[in-house]
């Protein structure tokens, strides 16, 4: 890496860390019963949205409750969604005319948007209507507000003693949208537009081209199969409310395009400005819930040991990602400047030129170290060794940072792990946060911490056994792509390789994969919480071993890369390593 590149790196995460730590305790505020400033302006909207919906406040829910209303809420808002694309042909604010959306991609978009994945298989603006956009940016708002509530349980789980509540799931929603993710959205946006991000009702528009195409158009004419030359002198450009679904887009982890071509669109990443500010807010609520953590359980030790662990799993990775991009591939390199050696401009196929190699390698590492999804490069355009970068941060289990709530709560299932394990090496019971650690905790990690390989080793296996229908590229690349796609799914990202056609097999797996990624892993981390919440705290003790050190961080990290290895590194063997290696062969002839 050059100093240049060095000097972008330390900027986004210095800026990112210093804005994070304030936001984080501002979080806890909301969720810890003080009084704060946000209530000053903001109260009249939450007490509104208890009237509306009948919501008593003070009523709190056992940990089986809280997750009947997660699930039906979520169902619920899937069902409205699903119903909403299949009927846009006849409903308001649709002035390109757009038809019904297709059932199985419908099912996929529907599942995708609700679990916080916003996988998508079409292109958005020559598929949906804008009140079908609009749908899909209320779910942006509300999945991510799901991921907040259920971290929120948990820590009550660990906080709270010889109870059963863990709180009240439409509280903890309404008060995530209202002091959070809303304001925070309204602000972007104000920004995205500032800088030439569309935000209005009008339909696509028609604009005269600088320079006429002229193609020779395939016609029969008397039964024979010739050619007759066409001119294109009009573009139909498409716009839409642009700037406010993209604001929660970055903010809620929530990824997915209103542009086919992502944050790549110079609608929806407009300067170099918008892609820094782009850039931190896919983090900045994941990394500022690690200090909100630490701050509700009244130790922020713990927070900073989980931010630790968190950061250094994604600095490496964001290293390895620019180095293997910027030495680019030495075949290409060789058309370019007639040797294999470097060349200077680094591996700039499927790179926007006005981000270049450091900035596109820098959000593809975000991005999938979050569940945020977006893209402003081509994946699929990758070194190989540079693809298998954001792949690896997914296979880790989303866990740095992760999305919005998801992301710390998948960790602090880790941390048990790393508890339980230490604790078996020097023969205690082990115990977290005053908590003990026992069988039935146990049980629930071991499934949230199978479930995602699982699903993931499963879904590729049955695509390659049946023929890899829609890989658009053979051998070890074609491979990635499924693999890819199936990770991307089953762990809530919803980034894509491309390459892979959206056939309905596809469709139909991955939402299933969707599905049981986000409520396979919530369900039992909400029994966990349920069971804990019951237990009394255990004072410290001279066997008690400290979580907040950096030995405890050097082994928490250590299990996750371990159990992540011991998962996939035979699959990543039969995708971008072996095509690295094959690209190293080809080079030495």
């Amino acid at each position: 890496m050059t100093t240049n590149q060095w000097i972008q790196l330390i900027v986004c995460l210095g800026v990112l860390v210093a804005l994070a730590i304030p936001l984080g305790l501002y979080i806890a505020k909301v969720f810890n019963g003080t009084s704060f400033w946000g209530e000053k302006w903001l109260g009249w909207l939450e007490r509104f949205f208890y009237r509306l919906g009948g919501i008593n406040p003070q009523e709190e829910m056992d940990w089986k409750t809280y997750a009947l209303a997660m699930v039906l809420f979520s169902f619920i808002g899937g069902i409205l969604l699903y119903l909403q694309m299949r009927l846009q042909a006849f409903l308001p604010l649709n002035p390109d005319h757009q038809l019904a959306v297709p059932r199985a991609v419908s099912f996929n978009t529907m599942v995708s948007f609700v679990t916080n994945t916003n996988f998508q298989f079409y292109s958005g603006e020559t598929t949906l209507s804008y009140l079908s956009q609009m749908a899909l940016t209320v779910q942006n708002f509300i999945s991510p507000a799901v991921g907040i509530a259920i971290l929120m349980a948990l820590i009550r789980g660990f906080v709270r003693k010889e109870s059963k509540h863990l709180g009240n799931f439409w509280v903890d929603v309404i008060r995530s949208l209202v002091y959070i993710l809303l304001p925070l959205s309204v602000i972007f946006s104000g920004i995205l537009i500032w800088q030439g991000c569309p935000q209005t009702f009008r339909g696509s528009q028609k604009v005269q081209l600088v320079s006429p195409l002229i193609y020779n158009q395939p016609v029969t004419v008397q039964g024979r199969n010739t050619t007759q030359p066409m001119t294109i002198i009009h573009q139909s450009i498409a716009l839409g409310p642009v700037a406010s679904q993209e604001a929660i887009k970055m903010l809620g982890t929530n990824g997915g395009g209103y542009f086919n071509t992502n944050s790549a669109h110079p609608f929806e990443n407009p300067t170099p400005l918008t892609d820094l500010l782009e850039l931190l807010a896919i983090l900045i609520i994941p990394v500022a819930l690690c200090f909100t953590f630490g701050s509700l359980v009244n130790d922020m030790r713990q927070g900073w040991t989980v931010f630790a662990a968190m950061f250094i799993l994604l600095v490496p990775m964001i290293y390895c990602c620019i180095h293997f991009e910027q030495v680019g591939n030495p075949l290409l390199n060789r058309i370019v400047t007639g040797s294999t050696k470097q060349n200077p401009e680094g591996n700039m196929v499927g790179k926007e030129v006005r981000f270049g190699v450091t900035d596109s390698s820098l959000w593809a590492s975000f991005t999938t170290a979050s569940s945020n999804g977006s893209v402003n490069a081509m994946l699929d355009s990758f070194t190989p060794m540079g693809g298998l970068v954001p792949m690896w941060l997914m296979m880790l289990g989303e866990v740095s940072f992760g999305g919005i709530g998801s992301g710390l709560y998948g960790m602090i299932v880790f941390i048990i792990l790393t508890v339980f394990i230490a604790g078996l090496m020097v023969g205690r019971t082990p115990e977290y946060l005053g908590k003990k650690i026992q069988a039935f905790e146990m049980k629930m990690t071991s499934i949230v911490i199978l479930i995602p390989p699982l699903l993931v080793l499963m879904t590729t296996a049955i695509s390659v056994i049946c023929g890899g229908q829609g890989v658009l590229n053979p051998g070890a690349h074609g491979f990635s792509e499924i693999l890819y796609a199936f990770t991307s799914m089953t762990n809530n990202n919803g980034s894509a390789f491309a390459g892979l056609s959206g056939t309905t097999l596809y469709n139909l797996m991955g939402g299933i994969a969707m599905w049981m990624g986000r409520f396979g892993i919530a369900i039992p981390v909400l029994a966990m919480a349920g069971s804990l919440v019951q237990k009394k705290n255990i004072p410290e003790s001279t066997g008690t071993l400290p979580t907040h050190t950096p030995l405890f961080v050097f082994i928490l990290v250590a299990i996750v890369i371990i159990v992540g290895a011991l998962a996939f590194i035979p699959a990543l063997a039969l995708g971008p390593i072996v095509e690295q290696l094959k690209m190293i062969a080809m080079t030495m002839h």
